[in-house]
């Protein structure tokens, strides 16, 4: 037996993924915003959606995603609302370490 501390943390996979928005994506987001916001927040209920905000300028979101791949978590945001109807134009995704607390387990 050793007396080796149980660490109260862990770095968890993730994915950190920027969704660009179009020039007028202030404007355009409008008529979609409730359902994008609905669908983000569902999403984050269930785990899937981690952390999501956007920047103040609307220049672009940030979502941190859980998902077993790039191509899972770039498809959770095609999904959207948001770039379905062409608020958002551009998404990239990369590889996110994130410190998980043993308390948020």
């Amino acid at each position: 037996m050793t007396d080796t501390p149980v660490p109260d943390h862990v770095l968890e996979p993730a994915w950190f993924v920027e969704c660009t928005y179009a020039p007028d994506g202030a404007e355009t987001r409008t008529p979609f915003r409730a359902a994008h916001l609905a669908r983000a927040a569902e999403l984050k209920r269930q785990g899937v959606i981690i952390e999501v905000g956007a920047f103040a300028d609307v220049s672009a979101s940030v979502l941190i995603i859980r998902a077993a791949s790039e191509a899972d978590a770039l498809e959770v945001c095609r999904q959207d609302v948001y770039m379905q109807n062409g608020v958002w134009v551009e998404l990239r995704a990369k590889p996110f370490g994130r410190l998980r607390l043993a308390e948020d387990r």
